[in-house]
């Protein structure tokens, strides 16, 4: 079970920032979080984010920071100056070992509680089994898109990360395997009537908070319905049913 009240975290994927800050505006009190992305943040930066993050809703700044460590290091102190921190930033966790201790080093440079959640990318949900083969990763004996997210996110966690971005089915085991309080930030969730787009790996908001999700991010079911406000209320609904049954 999530231990956030309202753990939808709605993707403003968008190069529109009117758009965005109408959605975040319309959305407040009724998401428990929003995210901006590399498409919203490269059209308008610093500023953009802080229009944003002045609505009131805690922000998953999802920039995928990818560096040797001391780029990455250095990104990430330039992101902790931001007048309004947000409440959760990652890394790729491909990154390695001595990146993500720069990565958290950087981030722990913030007292708490103020600090935000360092999270580690594992596998993308775009990718599956046969996409990992191509890439290169060692499919042999079984292993598949969960297999090598554990691992990945076993390096995060040894490195103080505060949790790991993975597909909904890897939940279940990186609670397993990383103990309740390791979060868990799951997109791929996709409504039961919802076209899955680009993602491989989904579930439903249900599902995801049975297996013990922490966030769930949900982008376009949301943003591009016609009544966003109904679309969230609908899936706060599924998610507040999967929660008292996992009580």
């Amino acid at each position: 079970m999530s231990p956030y009240p309202n753990p939808i975290c709605v993707a403003l994927d968008t190069p529109d920032l009117d758009r965005a800050v109408g959605l975040a505006r319309a959305l407040a009190g009724a998401v428990g979080f929003v995210k901006l992305g590399l498409e919203f943040f490269y059209a308008h930066g610093a500023a953009g984010y802080q229009r944003v993050a002045e609505c009131g809703i805690p922000v998953f700044l999802d920039l995928k920071l990818h560096d040797i460590p001391n780029t990455v290091a250095g990104g990430l102190r330039s992101l902790m100056r931001l007048p309004i921190l947000p409440a959760i930033v990652n890394v790729h966790a491909l990154g390695g070992a001595a990146m993500l201790t720069a990565a958290r080093e950087a981030v722990h440079a913030v007292p708490s509680p103020d600090r935000p959640k360092l999270v580690a990318v594992t596998v993308l949900t775009s990718l599956d089994a046969i996409d990992l083969a191509t890439l290169g990763f060692d499919m042999s004996e079984g292993a598949d898109a969960a297999h090598h997210a554990l691992q990945l996110a076993a390096i995060a966690a040894g490195c103080g990360l505060d949790g790991v971005v993975c597909g909904p089915a890897e939940v279940a085991a990186m609670r397993a395997g990383f103990g309740r309080h390791f979060m868990t930030v799951v997109p791929g969730i996709r409504p039961g009537d919802a076209a899955t787009g680009d993602q491989k790996r989904i579930a439903t908001p249900g599902d995801a908070i049975k297996a013990g999700a922490h966030i769930l991010v949900v982008g376009r079911p949301i943003t591009a319905a016609s009544d966003p406000l109904a679309a969230v209320r609908t899936i706060k609904a599924e998610v507040d049913l999967a929660h008292e049954a996992a009580v």
